[in-house]
């Protein structure tokens, strides 16, 4: 057999294979998660990368562009067909010594844990809802997080919606309120292709509001365009969102909630 009968053998095998029905819940809103849960016994891995170019201060004394990124991998588990668990590892690489003012975006380095579970099946009810409750753990706090799942097809129009409440305990004491609702709409153009649109907000309010209230704390607004593209087994869904409030602010260093920010996802069927 010729190395060019192999390789054809091998792309038809590997394009059967991720096109093959998948048992995935495929996130075609990088921010907002689906009413679907996985059906029970299966399984499913996801990778999300948050990417924000903002300003800091480098070893020079001068303020120089920088990109902060974080990580989170997910492990999907349908433990009944309407309720499924979630287990996280999240990643912030460090920056190095030649920086400082480097913002923390959402996230520490730590794990998570949540369930998600429908309340229905689709279609009963006017809006398909799902609740979602999740236990945070990592280097500079505690997290409790509660989201309630909306979800509306139209034929190939799909409208989700998010509420989410967190309270925050970090480890010097501080305590917070964050909301953090997220909202979007996708459409099926192709079994493959869905675009989209998505826009999310984040505040943070602590117990003891400090005065005045600090930009890092918010309200931010982020809206912007989404691509969602499904190969059956793999999937891959990314967003490019602009803050909508502030929108005169020039990026400032230490600036986490900057005028850009960046999401994908990439999800795998196992």
């Amino acid at each position: 057999m010729n190395s060019r009968i192999a390789a054809s053998l091998t792309f038809a095998l590997l394009a059967g294979a991720l096109a093959n029905t998948a048992r995935a819940t495929p996130r075609s809103l990088p921010f907002t998660y689906p009413y679907d849960t996985l059906p029970e016994g299966s399984s499913e891995i996801e990778q999300y990368v948050d990417y924000v170019p903002t300003k800091v201060l480098a070893s020079t004394g001068s303020p120089v562009w920088y990109g902060v990124s974080q990580f989170q991998t997910e492990y999907e588990y349908g433990i009944t067909d309407r309720l499924e668990l979630g287990i996280y590892a999240t990643f912030v690489p460090s920056s190095g010594e030649g920086f400082a003012n480097v913002p923390t975006l959402t996230e520490g380095n730590g794990m998570k844990q949540r369930l998600r579970l429908r309340l229905a099946e689709a279609g009963e009810w006017p809006v398909d809802t799902a609740l979602y409750f999740e236990v945070v753990e990592n280097q500079r706090e505690l997290e409790l997080e509660g989201k309630i799942i909306l979800e509306r097809r139209f034929g190939d129009l799909r409208a989700m919606a998010n509420l989410v409440l967190e309270r925050e305990f970090y480890f010097n004491g501080q305590r917070d309120w964050v909301i953090n609702p997220t909202a979007g709409l996708t459409y099926q153009v192709t079994s493959m292709f869905h675009p989209g649109i998505e826009g999310w907000l984040h505040a943070e309010y602590p117990d003891s509001a400090p005065h005045p209230r600090p930009f890092a704390l918010g309200p931010h607004v982020y809206v912007g365009p989404v691509a969602h593209v499904n190969f059956g087994r793999l999937w891959c869904s990314s967003g490019v969102y602009l803050r909508a409030t502030d929108t005169s602010r020039d990026v400032q260093q230490g600036d986490g909630f900057a005028r850009v920010w960046l999401r994908s996802v990439i999800g795998l069927d196992l």
